[in-house]
């Protein structure tokens, strides 16, 4: 094993996969509640064995995002089948990629993640376009980055929990001033895409203290991982966590999917127990023949005995869904008419 080192490991990684998530919670200019979600993904076609993702490359990307309107309870996501990145994608001394994405009635969008200065952000996107300064250093999973996931301890993982954000994002192409919190992961492993489910939090809390925790069911074993940043920068991690379900799931009307939205989270080694709740529940992605629920969350609960209040994300992967190729394809043909018709022909 290689230890992680920056800014060397913020690059790409020959990997069959890997990906650069960021997520936020932010306060508009009007006052109102916002959220985000940005992701690039990159992969190896002939390796990842995703059902619908056979393309003649030998890497591919693809990227993903969201600005949630809080207060209206309206969700705005971009899904992007295949991302075409720069030339200069990766080159540079620190982390930068650059890559285009088409859409048919909109023409092409230029997207970039960008390292400005050491640990210092710009995000370009469809709509958003976002500068994060991270006020602590990187924290390493598992205390070093590396974490044994269904048998295979290839999996490299670190997440930058506390970043201060301004910018702008945009709704119905209207541009909004935005000021909040954010958190970024990075992501790499040889590891193919085999129905894989996974339950996991990004917790900002007030008292300055980032959790990052989940629960991977794999084919060959299970594993639970709780990492903690505290207020100083130093970390702690646990394998003994226990997230219960509350209340009633979340049944998706798409997909019949049913997602656990509301969570309880207890890490009894730190006297820490939590519940989270989601700002909206209608947040699910669909990705081909795939489909996952990401989105905000509220928090409150107990550290060592202290009340505490926070905010976070939840990513829920692998539940049973009645969406098959079938439907992805009549839903992706009715959406092109649907455009073509938009278009005011000459």
């Amino acid at each position: 094993m290689k230890p992680i080192q920056f800014p060397r490991d913020e690059q790409a990684h020959d990997k069959i996969i890997e990906w650069w998530y960021w997520n936020g919670h932010l306060t508009g200019e009007d006052g109102n509640q916002y959220a985000f979600m940005d992701c690039l993904f990159q992969a190896k076609p002939n390796k990842v064995k995703l059902p619908f993702f056979k393309l003649p490359m030998k890497k591919a990307y693809f990227s993903h995002s969201i600005i949630s309107d809080i207060k209206k309870q309206k969700v705005y996501p971009t899904v992007d089948y295949l991302s075409l990145i720069s030339g200069e994608s990766f080159r540079r001394p620190l982390f930068f990629v650059e890559y285009i994405n088409t859409d048919f009635l909109d023409g092409y969008t230029i997207s970039s993640m960008e390292e400005i200065a050491p640990f210092q952000y710009r995000l370009r996107a469809k709509n958003l376009d976002l500068t994060l300064t991270a006020t602590k250093k990187p924290l390493l999973e598992n205390g070093c980055g590396q974490v044994m996931v269904n048998g295979n301890s290839d999996y490299y993982y670190y997440s930058q929990t506390n970043f201060k954000t301004e910018g702008v994002i945009k709704i119905n192409g209207k541009g909004i001033k935005v000021k909040g919190k954010s958190w970024m992961d990075h992501q790499w492993a040889d590891a193919p895409y085999v129905k894989d489910k996974w339950n996991w939090f990004s917790l900002q809390l007030k008292n300055n203290v980032e959790i990052v925790c989940f629960e991977y069911f794999g084919a060959r074993e299970n594993t639970v991982l709780a990492s903690i940043c505290y207020p100083d920068g130093k970390s702690e991690n646990f394998s003994q966590v226990i997230f219960t379900p509350q209340g009633e799931k979340w049944v998706s009307t798409k997909t019949s999917a049913s997602y656990p939205l509301s969570w309880q989270i207890e890490i009894p080694a730190k006297k820490i127990k939590l519940q989270v709740e989601p700002l909206i529940k209608n947040q699910e992605m669909i990705f081909g023949t795939l489909n996952y629920w990401e989105g905000p969350l509220k928090v409150s609960g107990s550290f060592g005995g202290k009340k505490v209040t926070g905010q976070g994300f939840l990513e829920l992967v692998g539940r049973p869904s009645k969406y098959n190729a079938i439907k992805f394809f009549e839903e992706t043909l009715k959406a092109a008419i649907k455009d073509i018709k938009k278009i005011k022909w000459r």
